[in-house]
């Protein structure tokens, strides 16, 4: 009974803040995204995304100027602009003194970019024919989103957590979903595409975090034996 209650006390302590908050926002996004994908590709239905259609093309049409500021927007989760950021963003981190940090973002960024390929090649939705600007491959899950939310997600976590900067976490999520709301009004997604992609980053993020926790952790018990 002893070790029975030991083992629960140890299992206990291994259920930190990080573990518990990590493990429910991984099965709230899977379940959304689960979700989503069953709305768009089993029940067939448009109507979320007629109805968000239908808002963002109401605020085109009252603010006529606010198509510039979209496409500005837009940019800064395109891969353009994304792929230059993973690798600066990373060496700032690195000569911050956090070099693990600066390897997470990389291989976050990385590993979303791969899934996120393979999701849309899996589902294969094509994007919305009355697109305002032109754009390559397929719709679902949104890449704008899912790596919006890697990137700017996994800087969040890292400000605060290594960096002490939580201020900083609100900001960037907010303009995660900005990000996401401009595909919306670009028509270059559906509002299914872009939940999908939040979704899906944030699962990804969460598997990431938990496969490098694990890595080093069994790195340092390797290195610890051989000392």
């Amino acid at each position: 009974m002893n070790r029975f209650t030991s083992r629960l006390l140890a299992l206990a302590g291994l259920l930190t803040l990080e573990i518990v908050f990590g493990a429910v926002l991984f099965v709230a996004a899977f379940a959304v995204f689960f979700y989503l994908a069953r709305v768009v590709f089993v029940h067939h239905s448009m109507a979320l995304d007629n109805w968000a259609s239908s808002i963002v093309d109401d605020w085109r049409h009252a603010i006529p100027g606010l198509t510039g500021p979209v496409r500005f927007v837009t940019f800064f989760a395109a891969l353009p602009f994304l792929l230059p950021a993973s690798i600066i963003a990373p060496w700032l981190i690195r000569r911050a003194g956090h070099p693990r940090e600066g390897w997470e973002l990389v291989l976050a960024m990385f590993g979303g970019i791969v899934l996120n390929q393979l999701l849309k090649w899996y589902f294969g939705r094509p994007r919305p024919s009355n697109a305002l600007l032109h754009t390559l491959g397929l719709s679902f899950p949104s890449g704008h989103a899912m790596l919006g939310m890697t990137f700017y997600g996994c800087l969040a976590w890292l400000l605060a957590r290594h960096f002490a900067r939580p201020g900083w976490v609100a900001p960037l999520l907010i303009w995660v979903g900005l990000i996401g709301l401009t595909r919306v009004y670009l028509h270059a997604h559906y509002a299914t595409d872009v939940l999908a992609g939040f979704a899906g980053g944030a699962a990804w993020l969460v598997v990431c975090r938990a496969g490098l926790k694990l890595f080093w952790k069994e790195e340092e018990v390797v290195l610890g034996a051989k000392e």
